[in-house]
């Protein structure tokens, strides 16, 4: 009986997982799948064992290692999660981290080896990023990398790649990395929300090494240069009407960093729900601007 009573509930594995997180690889593995420019008919399989990778496997182990290693600093920026709240029991955070990795290569299986090895990448990536000895979300500038990295370009290469069936085009691995490197951006911002208890446990995340103001700064300029190199690469690819529309999205995205510069404390969550979705949706467009350069050279 008490082996029963010190089972979490199955609501409190799926706030370990956080659902709200899974969007962005699955949003990217789909731009992946877009860019590829290959008919779906006979592969739906890899669509859907691709977005489960993604989003609740891959992307939900990571959340489930971080709160599982983070437990004492989430004791302090929010104790109402399920591990510090007493809600995951025991060792149940770090339980259902190892189980979900097993369960996420499991599934890679079914995408061949370019899908298997890319969601070794991820799940080693993960594990690094808050597992110790390596922990590399003590550095914010390894650890963001990392995320920014399985986030948005891991998952664009393995959607293109597991359709194509091999390497991807040039073209779609550059906007695969150039998108990923403005996610370090969105990362930093990510972190306005837990400055006071990184500062405490030492964890060195961009806000705590540069302060609010810079690391607002420095995560506007490194959103919008990459927006501005596939705006330029998409001209240059005879694609005018899909840079116009990303150098619309990235003028309000202007506007927008304007305001979050303000107070960027109070504004990093805000702007993670209005410029962020614009960032995302150039990702789209970009994605399908590819896909017409990629077929017609096939």
């Amino acid at each position: 009986m008490s082996l029963v009573l010190s089972r979490p509930a199955p609501s409190a594995v799926l706030e370990l997982l956080k659902p709200i997180t899974w969007f962005p690889p699955m949003w990217a593995y789909g731009c992946g799948l877009v860019s590829a420019g290959v008919a779906l008919q006979g592969r739906w399989h890899l669509v859907i064992a691709g977005v489960l990778l993604c989003g609740p496997l891959v992307c939900g182990t990571s959340q489930a290692v971080n709160d599982w290693y983070d437990r004492h600093v989430d004791a302090i920026n929010e104790p109402h999660r399920p591990i510090p709240s007493g809600r995951m029991p025991g060792r149940w955070g770090l339980y259902v981290a190892i189980i979900w990795t097993l369960v996420s290569l499991a599934v890679a299986t079914l995408l061949g080896v370019w899908g298997f090895v890319a969601t070794l990448v991820g799940l080693a990536l993960a594990w690094a990023y808050s597992a110790p000895p390596i922990r590399l979300k003590r550095n914010g500038w390894w650890g963001n990398s990392a995320v920014a990295a399985c986030y948005e370009g891991l998952p664009w290469f393995t959607g293109a790649a597991v359709l194509i069936g091999g390497l991807p085009d040039w073209r779609i691995i550059t906007l695969a990395v150039l998108y990923s490197v403005g996610c370090h951006g969105i990362m930093t911002l990510n972190d306005f929300k837990s400055i006071e208890g990184d500062t405490r446990m030492g964890i060195g995340s961009l806000p705590v090494q540069l302060g609010p103001k810079l690391a607002a700064q420095l995560a506007c300029v490194v959103m919008a240069v990459p927006q501005l190199v596939v705006i330029f690469l998409l001209a240059a690819w005879d694609r005018p009407f899909h840079a116009a529309t990303i150098a619309v999205f990235l003028l309000i995205q202007y506007y927008l960093m304007l305001v979050l510069l303000k107070a960027p404390r109070e504004n990093a969550a805000w702007y993670n729900g209005t410029g962020i979705t614009l960032y995302v949706l150039g990702m789209l467009v970009s994605a399908f601007a590819v896909q017409t350069l990629v077929a017609g050279a096939s």
